[in-house]
């Protein structure tokens, strides 16, 4: 069964963060990268049992600091589709040894102001400790990892909020 941590890289997103930690069942344990945060992005992290981690402290670690050998990124802004809470329940629920990939990808739908656009883009967000892309080493504006096009997408989506 390959567990998951989820990462989120965070900066003064007391407003979004409830929302992205609460649909985070599927992941072991969060891990939540705080670039500086003056208001209670902190504590609602804590408040959802997530480790909080100076960006400073972490220096590009980000995979070493996970206790799990899954890794899957969101943002603080982003929640997870039921959908792909299935998807990752599945997949945690694998054994290792039948995982053939180090990276997988999924949809990202984002919010607009007429309501929800349909998924056009496609992001890598979950992988694996031994990947050979190796550990993102990401500031505050790209914390995610860089797409490879071979990776399996999964189903369900990443909903990608532009409003609080």
């Amino acid at each position: 069964m390959p567990p998951i941590t989820a990462v989120l890289h965070t900066h003064n997103d007391a407003l979004r963060l409830g929302r992205a930690l609460e649909t985070l069942f599927p992941c072991g344990e969060v891990l939540v990268i705080d670039h500086g945060s003056v208001d209670a992005t902190r504590r609602i992290a804590r408040n959802y049992g997530a480790r909080i981690v100076a960006a400073g402290e972490a220096q590009c670690r980000y995979l070493d600091l996970a206790s799990h050998d899954w890794i899957f990124f969101l943002g603080p802004a982003e929640s997870i589709s039921e959908g792909l809470q299935s998807s990752l329940f599945e997949f945690r629920d694998l054994a290792p040894a039948s995982v053939a990939h180090t990276a997988l990808a999924v949809s990202v739908r984002h919010q607009a102001a007429e309501g929800w656009l349909e998924a056009s883009v496609i992001e890598t967000r979950l992988l694996s400790r031994g990947s050979p892309m190796g550990a993102p080493c990401l500031g505050r504006e790209g914390y995610f990892p860089a797409h490879q096009p071979s990776a399996p997408v999964l189903e369900g989506e990443i909903l990608r909020f532009h409003f609080p």
